[in-house]
């Protein structure tokens, strides 16, 4: 299935597995990066940085994301901006889906 050649649902690119976080890059260019992940409940990332902002858009579940130290609890339909070089988390409160868009420029 091409995401870009055909109509799709965001759930139906991407499948949970228990006791993982799964990835899957939709598109991938030099100048940036559309993923989605889904993360089973009690899983996440651990924190980090990245040198350029992104998108997250949670499209099932929830979650809560840090940054900077500030805890952010997101739901289905909501989105955050991830500030480029600042600390961020990410840890599902429940089984939770998101599409993360970085743009390198």
């Amino acid at each position: 299935m091409n995401i870009i050649e055909e109509a799709n649902n965001l759930g139906s690119l991407i499948d949970y597995q228990d006791g993982s976080v799964v990835s899957k890059e939709v598109i991938k260019k030099d100048k940036g990066t559309v993923t989605l992940f889904a993360f089973d409940k009690g899983q996440g990332l651990s924190e980090h940085t990245a040198p350029f902002a992104a998108l997250v858009y949670i499209f099932d579940g929830s979650s809560e994301i840090t940054i900077a130290g500030k805890a952010h609890n997101l739901n289905t339909g909501e989105a955050i901006i991830m500030p480029a070089n600042k600390p961020h988390s990410l840890k599902a409160i429940e089984r939770f889906k998101m599409l993360l868009v970085m743009i390198k420029t």
